[in-house]
């Protein structure tokens, strides 16, 4: 059986990691930083990746602070922050946020300005809860 031939369309442009620009609403360098606590500007609302609520639910209020668990990209371009809302009320606590979404509340993430200190402190008042009971 002969192998099949095939043409490329010089027209077509590819896009992967190397050649792939930076969404226009993203800088080049991540602006926030793992640990860094981060503040909403605007309302979040599930565009259809979260799949246990309807697309246009607020995911998340406008104000609404947190800190940065993680950061990836999306499509190659899209940076996506992974942000802990600890304690909220809404239906999930991690939503994933873009760059012009979100304020830094600080310039760091040292010991004292991450949420390692709230996590133990929950951890701590749950035992406690449990201990009375």
């Amino acid at each position: 059986m002969a192998a099949k031939e095939f043409t490329v369309d010089p027209d077509i442009v590819l896009h992967d990691s190397v050649t792939a620009t930076r969404s226009g609403r993203d800088e080049e360098e991540a602006k926030f930083k793992v640990g860094q606590k981060v503040r909403l500007v605007e309302d979040i609302v599930n565009d259809g990746t979260y799949p246990h609520a309807p697309i246009g639910t607020l995911m998340m209020p406008k104000g609404a602070e947190g800190y940065i668990k993680t950061m990836g990209e999306f499509l190659q371009v899209i940076r996506v922050y992974e942000v802990h809302f600890i304690g909220s009320d809404m239906e999930v606590e991690v939503v994933g946020c873009r760059e012009h979404e979100l304020e830094a509340v600080d310039d760091g993430c040292d010991e004292e300005t991450t949420e390692s200190p709230l996590f133990r402190a929950m951890i701590e008042k749950r035992q406690k809860a449990q201990n009375q009971s």
